[in-house]
């Protein structure tokens, strides 16, 4: 196996609610190796959403350490946290969460007007993104606008634009007819082919079952770690 991506050692993750405790994640320990494709799978309430938001800087574990590309992140101010957040992890979301009032190409410069990144620079890259996905004739279309193939295709473009090591896909073909979802799935693979790390969190059996590797999820315990083939297009 490659060099460890990400190393999750304990963690815990529990809720308050009233006067009650919900344990969220339990003594978790995953591995996951650079280029990895993972799929987390498992019924409302497994912990599949808890365990995303940890990976994806949105939420901090009560106990335990995740160690991203080698740094303990979990030791990270919030400030930091948002730097590692919008330099190495992409999101892909379900509902796109686009922004409604920019166009498409606007939808896809936002993360590098937030790091900084130079106009000429951040034209460059929309431009070649917006070829890449398909979606030159939409560039200035807003996103209601858009049809959800196109939405999600502008989803990911964002989420790749700053060239992460990590996409974390939260049911990403949830809001999909099956042809659009699967040119979608083609499209994040794609990009795991090209090396970038892949977890799709996902309670769709066949959508896990495309992964190299499925974490199956229940009451907030990992129960199963099991490792398919490499996938056959």
């Amino acid at each position: 196996m490659s060099a460890a991506l990400i190393e999750l050692s304990g963690i815990e993750r529990v809720f308050h609610l009233g006067d009650s405790e919900v344990h969220a994640l339990r003594h978790l320990d995953i591995r996951v190796a650079a280029s990895e494709y993972v799929a987390v799978m498992g019924p409302s309430g497994s912990g599949k959403s808890t365990l995303l938001n940890l990976l994806g800087l949105l939420d901090r574990p009560n106990a335990g350490t995740y160690r991203l590309e080698g740094c303990d992140v979990t030791t990270l101010s919030a400030k930091e946290q948002a730097r590692v957040r919008s330099e190495r992890i992409g999101f892909v979301f379900q509902s796109f969460h686009l922004v409604p009032r920019l166009t498409a190409a606007e939808n896809i410069a936002l993360p590098m007007i937030l790091a900084g990144i130079a106009p000429p620079r951040r034209a460059e890259r929309v431009a070649r993104a917006l070829r890449d996905y398909g979606l030159e004739n939409r560039a200035n279309h807003r996103p209601d606008q858009l049809s959800g193939g196109q939405r999600q295709r502008v989803a990911i473009a964002r989420a790749t634009i700053m060239q992460p090591a990590l996409i974390l896909a939260d049911e990403p073909t949830g809001n999909l007819d099956r042809n659009t979802g699967e040119e979608v799935m083609r499209l994040l693979e794609g990009l795991n082919d090209q090396g970038v790390t892949l977890i799709v969190v996902t309670h769709d059996g066949d959508l896990g079952a495309r992964a190299r590797r499925q974490l199956l999820m229940a009451d907030g315990v990992l129960e199963q770690d099991r490792w398919r083939s490499p996938r056959v297009d």
